[in-house]
């Protein structure tokens, strides 16, 4: 017994030597990091405690920087979640198996193409000399500026939309394995059609797949930068944008506001992602039963 017990005990100090690299590179990037933006967001130049950053938030520039942030976040999780969800299913009951993981795999290599690549590659298409603005204006004679602008705010919901839509796709196909074909079988049996079985029970059973994909999507897009920067610079005015202003900027340069800005940041993409584990959670014990 007593050998048995100290086996145990060199098994557990064992496990716990092989974590403590993980758990200090976790403590170094990002508990360390959270302090200091805690700490740096409640103080003034000479080191006092103040709370004039949070409330220098009001001002409209951080205020119109935020609901920008919110709407252009909202918009595309919602196309994304929307229009990823149809492709997905598409995807999920295509017959070959080779084009189907094609598919997915393209999904998986689009979602990662995003930043200043991206932007470029939107200049490049839908600028105002890009190569779709000037087929249309050419060949159909339709004028796509001014009424449209990819430098515009709809302009990034289309480039966000462009790596949300795959990544709601690789989100969403798992789920739909969770649809037992049995389930779509009954209900032909006893007379539902598809819209019935969608509507009561396919889409109550996806809901949390949806959810937590509509919550991954919004944190997503609110954290973007380089695709943002590059498109519109500062003449949109976005959370994460002026975070880079008043950190590393000359003009607007106040680091205090900056972390202020980047503490709510963090509790935004903080309650997201816990929303997103609840929803996961819910769509596991979904697929469990």
């Amino acid at each position: 017994m007593p050998k048995g017990r100290n086996l145990r005990r060199r098994k557990r100090w064992t496990a716990w030597l092989g974590i403590v690299p993980v758990l200090v590179f976790c403590f170094a990037i990002e508990i360390v990091p959270i302090m200091m933006m805690v700490r740096g967001s409640v103080i003034d130049s000479k080191g006092n405690f103040t709370l004039a950053n949070y409330a220098s938030l009001g001002i409209p520039l951080y205020v119109n920087s935020f609901i920008n942030s919110i709407k252009l976040s909202s918009l595309s999780a919602l196309i994304g979640t929307a229009l990823g969800t149809l492709i997905g299913y598409v995807i999920y009951r295509w017959p070959l198996n080779r084009v189907r993981e094609a598919l997915i795999t393209l999904s998986d290599v689009t979602t990662n193409f995003a930043g200043a690549p991206l932007a470029f590659a939107f200049i490049i298409i839908l600028g105002s000399t890009g190569i779709v603005t000037q087929f249309f204006l050419q060949y159909l004679n339709i004028k796509i500026y001014p009424e449209f602008s990819v430098y515009s705010l709809w302009g990034l919901v289309l480039a966000y939309v462009y790596f949300q839509l795959p990544l709601m796709v690789l989100l969403i196909i798992p789920a739909f394995t969770g649809l037992r074909k049995e389930w779509f079988e009954s209900a032909q049996n006893l007379g539902a059609s598809s819209f019935q079985f969608w509507r009561r029970i396919g889409l109550p059973v996806l809901t949390p797949s949806l959810v937590s994909g509509l919550v991954l999507l919004f944190a997503n897009a609110f954290g973007a930068y380089a695709t943002a920067y590059t498109l519109t610079g500062s003449s949109l005015t976005l959370a994460t944008i002026q975070i880079g202003f008043t950190v590393t900027g000359e003009v607007r340069h106040d680091p205090g506001i900056g972390l202020a800005m980047a503490l709510i940041s963090l509790l935004i993409m903080g309650s997201c992602i816990a929303s997103y584990q609840w929803a996961t959670r819910a769509a596991r014990r979904w697929s469990s039963r």
